[in-house]
């Protein structure tokens, strides 16, 4: 493993929730990061654990191969990879990301 899916994994397993997105949760730089931002908190989520991408430039490219996901914002729950904004308002809708939330 690379250094830097070293420090991702590291990330990912550093919290229950985490959200690598474009921006922050208080100003977010994508529409879809900031989706994935109000569908955490109307889930309840008061602590998640950003990561700016935009910041880091080998992690943003880095969590595209770590997950094989190719887009971003990407939310992961307990270390486990849950999906993009789509997903996250798909589980939304029908209850699946409150009760992975909840658990």
């Amino acid at each position: 493993m690379s250094d830097v899916q070293e420090r991702i994994d590291s990330i990912v397993k550093g919290g229950r929730v985490v959200l690598f997105m474009k921006g922050t949760a208080q100003f977010p730089q994508c529409g879809f990061s900031g989706r994935a931002i109000q569908v955490l908190k109307a889930c309840g989520v008061t602590e998640i654990n950003t990561v700016n991408v935009l910041e880091d430039a080998d992690i943003r490219q880095g969590i595209k191969d770590y997950a094989n996901w190719p887009t971003i914002p990407q939310l992961y729950v307990a270390g486990e990879f849950v999906g993009g904004s789509d997903i996250m308002m798909e589980m939304y809708q029908s209850g699946e990301l409150q009760q992975l939330l909840s658990q």
